[in-house]
């Protein structure tokens, strides 16, 4: 989790991963910024990312794709 943190902190450093649970319904990582994650959450865990895997329920949070990574990792 921490290096999922480092990496949404590197791409969209203003926004609360700790406690938001709205980052897309809100608005607050664009779809460059989607785009930005998932590839650095493939290279950085060795996973794919299709573009099912690309909506809001697993975007919304920190949490929501740390989730998502460890499904895929286990994959």
């Amino acid at each position: 989790m921490e290096k999922l943190l480092e990496i949404l902190n590197d791409i969209q450093p203003d926004a609360d991963y700790e406690t938001c649970t709205t980052l897309i319904d809100d608005e607050v990582l664009d779809s460059f910024a989607i785009l930005s994650i998932v590839g650095e959450l493939e290279e950085a865990f060795d996973i794919e990312i299709t573009p099912v895997d690309i909506v809001p329920e697993n975007f919304n949070s920190a949490q929501a794709l740390w989730d998502m990574v460890q499904r895929l990792q286990e994959a």
